[in-house]
């Protein structure tokens, strides 16, 4: 089937841009205003239309010359509006104007879209809105603050603010240039005293905390000058640290300790035990219509946020669909030999009810080369065993969500991730 090829000038009549309404508007005012300066100079633009008209109209149809007419003001007009908003903008018409379009479209487009809740941290939150903010702008990312490894770890020990790794990640992948903003927030410092081994991103929102005096006023910020998608949000501004009691007894203290523990977790909890949400999360989990769980470390980036009593509460009671994004691989010393039941059961069993997930979405395909890497490491495919989810009284929903690899290799894919979830929640909302 031959494609038909639109003008350019054309994607301006898109519906949902909220633009020829104004087109009309302008139109109907412009005539008005001509209309009347005519009849205050009394040169009777009514009359001599017509009788203009009339004399035309013996030599040509009635119908065509008031096609014709129309037209040729309506693009005359058109085209001078066009015009006098990009010299306004300072754009060059052939190189922005694009660009200016496209914007304007996918704000009005995912102004309107689903309310949701992303619940993580690490590389799999990030990774998840990469994807969801091409879907809506109604996006609130809540990310975990145990972090107390490397850059982050050390500037919560040596400043007392928030770990702003996790967080940085998110703003990065929320960013609507993400490739220069990941560039540049993941740049690390070699050498300096003080500096080596610090990213400028950690080093930026640390920075901002310091100016505006809390770590919920430097994300707001940072979200400003980067222009982000949403918002990032962190789980509480409580100085939390992870705890995590074996199965053999050991007491572990901080995230970064846990999977280098090599034992199995019994539970998690933290210090100070009850940390306070923030009320900004506490309102978006309210108004969210789909809140997401994962992907991510099991321990270390989901469940911790799940221990803030507030927001597991809020989550269980929560009206919107819930759906847990389940990993593709074990993670070692934290899900070793885990299925996908036995992830679910933890989440379950620390935010204390079967409610805290409709579903849970898992990958259905792998490639059959799989990278050696992952065997050398003890890392395996996580098994669906549909029997023991759905004792839990939770749905499954099964696609292929990995990045094609010719080197066998195991990734997320952000938009297939992002477009499984969208069609899950429609399907679900009929």
């Amino acid at each position: 089937m031959k494609k038909i090829k639109i003008p350019k000038q054309a994607g301006w009549l898109i519906p949902g841009l909220q633009v020829k309404r104004w087109f009309a508007l302008i139109f109907v005012g412009a005539v008005l205003m001509t209309v009347g300066v005519l009849i205050l100079f009394d040169l009777q633009p009514i009359y001599n239309s017509m009788q203009f008209i009339s004399k035309v109209a013996t030599k040509i149809s009635t119908e065509w010359l008031a096609f014709g007419i129309v037209m040729i003001g309506a693009a005359v007009f058109f085209k001078g509006w066009q015009k006098t908003n990009l010299s306004i903008l300072d754009m060059e018409e052939d190189k922005n104007n694009d660009i200016l379009l496209e914007h304007l479209f996918r704000k009005r487009k995912l102004n309107r879209g689903p309310r949701v809740v992303a619940v993580g941290g690490g590389t799999g939150l990030s990774m998840l809105l990469s994807g969801i903010k091409n879907i809506t702008n109604n996006l609130t990312a809540v990310v975990t603050v145990g972090d107390d490894g490397g850059s982050s770890g050390r500037l919560r020990e040596d400043l007392g603010i928030l770990p702003p790794g996790d967080i940085r990640h998110c703003i990065t992948a929320l960013a609507d240039d993400e490739d220069l903003v990941n560039k540049l927030f993941k740049y690390r410092f070699n050498n300096g005293e003080g500096l080596e081994g610090h990213s400028f991103g950690n080093l930026f929102i640390t920075a901002l905390c310091d100016i505006t005096g809390d770590m919920v006023s430097a994300v707001r910020a940072s979200s400003k000058v980067l222009s982000i998608r949403g918002r990032v949000l962190p789980a509480t501004l409580d100085d939390m640290k992870l705890v995590a009691e074996m199965e053999d007894g050991r007491i572990v203290h901080g995230e970064s300790t846990i999977p280098e523990a090599h034992g199995k977790i019994k539970r998690l909890f933290t210090e100070p035990k009850n940390c306070k949400a923030l009320p900004e999360v506490i309102q978006a989990i309210r108004n969210a219509e789909l809140i997401i769980l994962g992907p991510g470390s099991l321990y270390t980036s989901v469940i911790p946020n799940l221990l803030i009593k507030e927001i597991s509460e809020e989550i269980i009671k929560s009206k919107a669909k819930k759906i847990y994004v389940c990993n593709i691989m074990t993670q070692p010393g934290e899900t070793d030999n885990y299925k996908v039941s036995d992830h679910l059961k933890a989440l379950v069993k620390h935010a204390g009810s079967n409610k805290i997930v409709d579903a849970v979405l898992v990958n259905d395909y792998l490639p059959e080369n799989l990278a050696d890497k992952y065997k050398d490491s003890n890392s395996y495919p996580v098994v669906l065993d549909s029997a023991e989810v759905k004792k839990l009284g939770i749905k499954i929903f099964a696609k292929k969500l990995i990045q094609d690899s010719k080197e066998g290799l195991v990734r997320h894919s952000s938009s297939r991730v992002a477009r499984a979830l969208y069609y899950w929640f429609k399907k679900v909302g009929k």
